[in-house]
């Protein structure tokens, strides 16, 4: 039986994130031929209505207020709940980051309904879907089927593909009312410490740092090598507390949780709370001098070397092929 499901657009800066063209295809699994409703917060942001047609929706319900302007969780469950009270559907889709996992138990708990989180895969369609996440830490995956209506999900950044853009395509807006009101907090302005450039948790390429690196300087070539593969840097939780990094750049079971096409370990011994942020990567590369490091025990390629030898040889090879392409 075909499903309405709504999903909740993410936008940063004027621009819509990544995860939300996923949430949609995830969305359309689900739907089974049901209408894919996209639901776009803000304040001036009906410009970015086209791209989620482009990737998907059939329709956009608009709700703009200064008060969402930025996130917080009191404003946008406010949305979100008037958004579900007008259109009823049978499922709600979000991106597992840091406000779809802050936004969606608040949601959920209100619609006394069960959640589904961090679903790296889904199989099957309409009411024989069954959604896949990992659990103890990545060590195993597990497959859900929901028990409640509405059906709840959150999926993780980076692992279902988006469905192939249509250009041009278009549909109808419709705009929603809702007055934000009892706000606790109310955010005034942002100052972000986080580096410029790709997003990590949806990176394609990830070029992250440990103790190994030894320094703030350590982590140059680290960022041109990201730079070179139109990648981003992060960090070992070690290396944040040595404070060569900031934290905002923490990969692991403390920090971000990433699933990149290609994850290069520079330095990184390998601790479990670290594996537990990144050994989902399609492809892992690590390279340490001790070749006894657990790192290498979920590597797909391993280097054992001395990285201030090795990165400079991988920069100069990576610069050789892309002048040669």
């Amino acid at each position: 039986m075909s499903k309405k499901v709504v999903v909740l657009a993410e936008a940063r800066e004027g621009a819509l994130r990544n995860v939300s063209f996923e949430a949609i295809s995830a969305a359309k699994k689900i739907s089974d031929g049901g209408e894919v409703v996209a639901a776009l917060f803000g304040q001036d942001v009906s410009g970015l209505a086209n791209s989620l047609f482009e990737y998907g929706a059939d329709r956009v319900v608009l709700v703009e207020h200064p008060h969402l302007n930025f996130y917080t969780a009191d404003g946008y469950s406010q949305a979100l709940l008037a958004v579900v009270e007008q259109e009823m559907p049978e499922a709600i889709v979000l991106g597992h980051t840091a406000l779809g996992k802050d936004l969606s138990p608040k949601v959920a708990s209100r619609l006394q309904t069960g959640l589904i989180s961090d679903v790296t895969s889904i199989e099957g369609e309409g009411d024989d879907v069954q959604f896949i996440r990992p659990i103890y830490s990545g060590k195993a995956f597990e497959k859900v089927e929901a028990a409640s209506e509405p059906l709840f999900v959150t999926v993780r950044p980076n692992n279902i593909e988006p469905l192939e853009a249509e250009a041009g395509k278009t549909g109808t807006v419709d705009t929603l009312s809702v007055d934000i009101t009892n706000l606790r907090t109310v955010v005034e302005n942002v100052i972000r410490k986080a580096t410029d450039g790709v997003d990590l948790s949806e990176a394609k390429v990830i070029v992250s740092g440990g103790r190994g690196v030894k320094s703030e300087e350590g982590f140059a070539p680290l960022k041109e090598l990201a730079n070179l593969l139109g990648g981003a840097v992060g960090a070992s939780r070690g290396a944040c507390d040595a404070e060569y990094c900031d934290y905002s750049l923490q990969i692991g079971q403390t920090g971000k949780v990433v699933t990149p096409d290609l994850y290069i370990a520079v330095g990184i011994s390998g601790a479990i709370q670290h594996l537990a942020g990144m050994s989902n990567s399609k492809i892992i590369v690590a390279i340490n001098k001790d070749p006894e490091a657990n790192i290498f025990k979920v590597a797909d390629y391993g280097i054992v070397g001395d990285l201030f030898e090795v990165m400079p040889l991988l920069i100069e090879e990576v610069k050789a092929l892309k002048a040669s392409v």
